[in-house]
């Protein structure tokens, strides 16, 4: 679908955020050089209008140089904007040359991006019903702790105003604390042995 079909008649899964896993294996010695062309690829990423944030994931151990480079954007769009852009075009030439072998990409939307582990490439999210349950697991005390400490001065509150607090306040712990967490803690179950070893 072109970009001028997607601005003309949106649709709902063009609309929705967008996550990209790249991993990018690189060469021996050339680490360096490719996280500060990594940097720069940001820096140029985040002047482009949707851009949502990046992380990069430095190798596991030295055994493994493979890096994950994660970032979003608002929508397909927006996406399709940075990736055909010639600002990206030009640093990713240079990235590709420090490679062992071609980058590997998956774009993933949803609470998908919740559940990733380092080192796992590409990413194989688990079966919806565990991802449900696990969320389901992080979310309820985390909605229930805010009401405990919070829930006499939010029940002053107008109910839209209410909702939108209690709900910024869920949602940025539940990407940044609790998921992140609950990942790593139900790994051995989310992940068995068996995927998590496969490339």
């Amino acid at each position: 679908m072109s970009v001028g079909e997607n601005t003309s008649q949106p649709t709902d899964q063009s609309r929705e955020p967008l996550t990209v896993v790249v991993s990018r294996r690189v060469r021996k010695g050339e680490e360096s050089a490719f996280e500060q062309l990594s940097s720069q690829m940001t820096e140029r990423a985040a002047n482009f209008p949707g851009y949502l944030g990046a992380a990069l994931f430095r190798p596991s151990s030295p055994d493994d140089p493979e890096y994950r480079i994660v970032f979003k954007f608002r929508d397909r769009e927006t996406l399709t904007n940075w990736e055909e852009s010639e600002e990206r075009a030009e640093l990713l030439e240079q990235i590709e040359s420090l490679l062992v072998q071609p980058s590997e990409r998956e774009v993933t939307s949803g609470i998908v991006t919740w559940f990733t582990l380092p080192g796992q490439n590409p990413v194989q999210p688990p079966p919806k019903w565990k991802m449900t349950l696990v969320s389901w697991l992080a979310l309820y005390p985390a909605v229930t702790l805010v009401f405990i400490l919070f829930g006499d001065l939010l029940a002053q509150v107008p109910l839209l105003l209410r909702t939108m607090l209690v709900t910024v306040v869920v949602m940025v712990l539940m990407s940044y604390v609790l998921m992140p967490r609950m990942t790593r803690w139900f790994s051995f179950w989310l992940f068995p042995k068996t995927n998590r070893d496969s490339r």
